[in-house]
């Protein structure tokens, strides 16, 4: 199974970010679904079923052990020019020690885990199309994101308390149809106690 530990926004969060994108939405980017639309903690790739008791035993302890935190949607950011997201703010000092201790159980689990870096809270909207195509050519045919970023810079949203750590699957597109969106599917999530 392709999983991730995750946070999902509620739906208040979700609509209040939909109606935002909805004023910039165009055929240059590839925009993420909002049934998509989650904040990965830690990325694990794919896992064998034998590691899955233990990493579930390991994600409870971590979200166990872990206090609620009040977040909230805000402003937008971009990963060169292949990738516009909108980040978070809050209690991010928490948010952080979840994402370390969601990545740490993964690799106590045995699950190899890429090199960790420092979190940064990001929910990804959209990716550019021509990012990599086209040699030569600047930035490949991709959408200039300079637009989006002014647009969505304001971007507040209300804040909700965080209060679940997700296990989230994602499956791939099949079809190969261009713009397919992968599907997600909570797999198990533990209440935040500490």
């Amino acid at each position: 199974m392709r999983l991730f530990a995750a946070v999902l926004p509620p739906e208040k969060a979700v609509a209040e970010l939909a109606a935002a994108v909805d004023a910039v939405h165009d055929d240059r980017l590839t925009w993420t679904t909002r049934a998509g639309w989650h904040f990965t903690l830690a990325f694990m790739g794919e896992v064998r079923d034998d590691a899955l008791p233990e990493l579930y035993a390991r994600l409870e302890r971590a979200a166990h052990r872990t206090p609620p935190f009040a977040l909230r949607l805000r402003g937008c950011g971009h990963f060169g020019d292949r990738a516009l997201w909108t980040g978070a703010a809050g209690e991010l000092d928490t948010m952080r020690l979840l994402a370390d201790r969601a990545d740490a159980a993964a690799r106590r689990a045995g699950i190899p885990m890429e090199q960790h870096h420092r979190y940064t809270p990001h929910l990804t909207l959209a990716r550019n199309h021509g990012h990599g195509q086209g040699h030569g050519q600047g930035h490949g045919g991709a959408a200039p994101l300079r637009p989006y970023l002014d647009a969505l810079a304001d971007f507040e949203g209300t804040a909700w308390q965080v209060d679940t750590l997700s296990l989230v699957r994602s499956h791939l597109p099949v079809s190969g149809v261009r713009g397919e969106q992968p599907r997600y599917e909570t797999v198990r999530a533990w209440p935040l106690a500490g």
